[in-house]
């Protein structure tokens, strides 16, 4: 890529497509698979995303909400989507775009029946979750007489899929958690199917589960960090490459002496003569304040140079006394080098907070 003249989030379209064929090289043939798109793509763009992943060949795709769904659908985007935390007052747009809703409780579940009834849907899909040990969403157990007896009131809906959500599995420690999670979905489909007239798809694997429980993926699988680039095993982060890349410019360069202060409430004071450069992102951007005072860096011709002082709304100074560089110079915030995992880390964070944090006003620059 050309060296950029503004703040822009580039979105490598190639490393998405490798990361989503190692992803299912670990899977067998008949072995679906579900790709997360919710949260703008994570931060990404999620119309760019779900139309590649589309033409990857994903089974599904999956939104956290309604209205994500229909970001998709208006841009042309057919695959089946699930939503995964629908909410009841949006189930009748939810059906009008053919979104597929994750019903995880009697309360859920009754009032889409009802409005499905009320549309005189038949058949129409849904997905049950079910509550293993993440203790987030889903049915119990016990839930499965009182879904079955439902389902036989009512030919509004079809079960789709069955499934739940491992809570550790990319922690080697809690493998006897995630084992027992595995087991108590198994007996969970078993009653739920063996009540049915047709077999819904279960699926359980996250990105993690992906790589540490092929015992687990069922019929089919979910990803969402992975295909962005990064695993949260971290011998597995080099089978990975981060698609985006944060990058801006130098607006200015100062010389800043000693004693002066730098940003707002002089959070940064000058013990020598140093030279400062301005940057044209801050925490409107989603460049948190806690990369301030020296917790964050950037990385300018190849060398990292440090924040100084709070990061601003849609500014952030750096320290660049030892490095050789001029104003209107790219600056990389992360990639695929200095990545969004190595700079989250310095403020006890991960980088799902970060990538999902980019503003919309960021302008995407998509390559191959």
């Amino acid at each position: 890529m050309p060296k950029t003249n503004e703040t822009v989030l580039e979105i490598n379209l190639t490393a998405l497509g490798k990361n989503y064929q190692y992803l299912k090289s670990k899977l067998q043939p008949n072995t679906k698979f579900l790709a997360v798109v919710k949260a703008f793509a994570y931060g990404s763009d999620s119309v760019i995303i779900a139309k590649e992943l589309e033409n990857l060949g994903v089974d599904y795709l999956a939104v956290a909400y309604v209205n994500e769904g229909i970001v998709l659908r208006d841009a042309g985007i057919k695959s089946p989507i699930i939503v995964l935390h629908p909410q009841a007052i949006n189930f009748d747009v939810l059906i009008a775009r053919c979104l597929e809703p994750s019903i995880y409780s009697k309360k859920v579940f009754l009032k889409f029946m009802e409005v499905a009834s009320s549309k005189k849907q038949a058949n129409y899909p849904i997905h049950l979750k079910f509550n293993t040990g993440l203790n987030r969403l889903g049915f119990k157990e016990s839930d499965v007489e009182f879904i079955i007896l439902e389902l036989n009131k009512n030919t509004s809906v079809k079960v789709a899929s069955i499934f739940s959500h491992l809570a550790a599995s990319e922690e080697v420690s809690e493998r006897v958690f995630s084992e027992s999670q595995i087991e108590r979905f198994q007996n969970i489909s078993e009653k739920l199917l063996a009540k049915l007239e047709y077999q819904p798809l279960k699926h359980m694997c996250n990105t993690s589960g992906i790589l540490n429980f092929p015992e687990a993926y069922f019929d089919m699988v979910r990803s969402g960090i992975g295909l962005y680039g990064f695993s949260n095993i971290p011998s597995e982060q080099k089978n990975f490459t981060p698609i985006a890349t944060l990058k801006s410019v130098i607006s200015q360069i100062h010389s800043i002496k000693k004693g002066e202060t730098v940003g707002y409430n002089r959070a940064f004071k000058s013990t020598q003569l140093l030279k400062s450069a301005t940057i044209p992102i801050g925490h409107a951007d989603g460049i948190s304040r806690d990369y301030g005072n020296g917790k964050g860096w950037v990385t300018i011709n190849g060398k990292k140079a440090p924040i100084i002082g709070n990061v601003c709304m849609d500014m952030l100074m750096v320290n660049v006394s030892e490095i050789e560089c001029n104003e209107g110079d790219e600056v990389i915030l992360f990639g695929k080098h200095s990545t969004a995992e190595d700079l989250s880390k310095n403020i006890n964070s991960i980088s799902y907070e970060l990538i999902t944090a980019i503003s919309q006003r960021i302008k995407r620059v998509v390559y191959r």
